[in-house]
């Protein structure tokens, strides 16, 4: 007589990559509902976290860091945005300075739908302990748009170039937060005739960091007490 072959029960699969990815975009979908209220606090993304289904070890799990995770995620998503933005562009038909004003421009708008939160986080990285990572992200968000410019320099252009962007980028998205877009492109527009002069420029800077440490800690301080 034949018998049943037994199986052995499928392991419960792991949580991978793409629930994290997905959880964290959750996560964060929460907490921009509740930062008006709260602010950028470790109390906020406890409440996001729960609000997307996890208990507070599982949200300190996902977002070890808590309210700077979720700042990481929030300047990222407007990225992205941007991104999808320019792609619809023909960057080959488009000066230098239509590049960078179309790039700031797009950046810039990108973060509007989440106008509250993002003036929110404008003091929260504001905040000594968090000027650091201020720097790191709008550098992240500089790199991206020269990329998408077509920047391919790998020597000290590199650099001078993000840290060119990275200031106006900080600049304007303060200025359209406190007066309006027109402003916002009118500053871009000045900061863009400022620096046309590249090599100019470079030579007397010799790749200062800490004009973007400058240009983006003013920034946030703008956004931070409304300036």
């Amino acid at each position: 007589m034949a018998t049943r072959r037994q199986t052995a029960p499928k392991a419960k699969a792991e949580p991978g990559p793409d629930w994290a990815e997905s959880t964290e975009q959750q996560v964060l979908d929460a907490a921009l509902g509740i930062i008006p209220r709260e602010g950028w606090t470790a109390r906020m993304a406890v409440l996001a976290g729960a609000a997307a289904g996890l208990s507070e070890g599982e949200t300190e799990l996902l977002l070890p860091n808590g309210p700077a995770d979720l700042a990481a995620l929030l300047s990222r998503r407007h990225d992205a945005r941007a991104l999808a933005v320019l792609g619809k562009v023909d960057v080959m038909g488009l000066k230098i300075r239509e590049k960078i004003a179309r790039a700031v421009a797009a950046r810039t708008e990108a973060a509007m739908d989440d106008q509250a939160a993002v003036r929110r986080m404008g003091g929260f990285l504001a905040l000594p302990s968090r000027v650091a990572l201020g720097l790191r992200l709008t550098w992240e968000s500089a790199d991206a748009l020269w990329r998408w410019a077509g920047d391919t320099a790998t020597d000290e252009n590199h650099y001078s170039k993000r840290v060119l962007l990275a200031g106006i980028l900080a600049g304007a998205l303060a200025i359209r937060l406190s007066s309006g877009e027109a402003a916002a492109t009118d500053f871009t527009a000045r900061r863009i005739d400022n620096v046309m002069a590249f090599e100019k420029w470079k030579a007397t800077t010799k790749i200062r960091p800490s004009l973007m440490i400058d240009a983006v800690a003013g920034a946030l301080g703008r956004m931070r007490y409304g300036a």
